[in-house]
């Protein structure tokens, strides 16, 4: 076996299988806006409520279609809060760094295992959601 083939068997093994992944959300964390500012120099969290409520869908995650809502729900967030410019660049920013196959701590449905992907929210995923939202304190930067 080449050494290629031994260390994606290795990640494959070390990963666990999506069944394990997938079957409990954990607590709800957000590191604010993930790799960008919270805000500008005189307001350094002028968008941070923006980028937690970002986070909090991107936690529980779901279709690919309510991924690109989230995104886009960010972009009108910040624009406004007088940031149209900045609101572009971050829309670039999770487009592309948000994906659900990265291995990031910030990626689409990142409170379920790795391997979920897309995949629509259960009625029982949804209730789970509920109660961690419910008994979870919001931590934030």
């Amino acid at each position: 076996m080449n050494l290629g083939k031994s260390v994606l068997l290795i990640a494959c093994l070390c990963a666990g299988t999506p069944a394990q992944a997938a079957d409990r959300i954990q607590p709800f964390t957000s590191d604010g806006c993930s790799l960008f500012p919270d805000g500008t120099l005189r307001e350094n969290r002028l968008w941070l409520s923006c980028c937690v409520e970002h986070d909090k869908r991107y936690w529980m995650g779901g279709t690919w279609q309510e991924r690109l809502q989230a995104d886009r729900d960010l972009r009108s967030c910040v624009a406004r809060m007088g940031r149209p410019e900045i609101a572009d660049i971050m829309l670039g920013g999770v487009r592309v760094g948000g994906s659900p196959f990265w291995p990031t701590p910030f990626r689409w449905g990142y409170g379920w295992g790795y391997w979920r992907g897309y995949k629509p929210l259960s009625e029982p995923e949804r209730r789970q959601i509920e109660q961690r939202l419910e008994s979870s304190p919001v931590i934030t930067p």
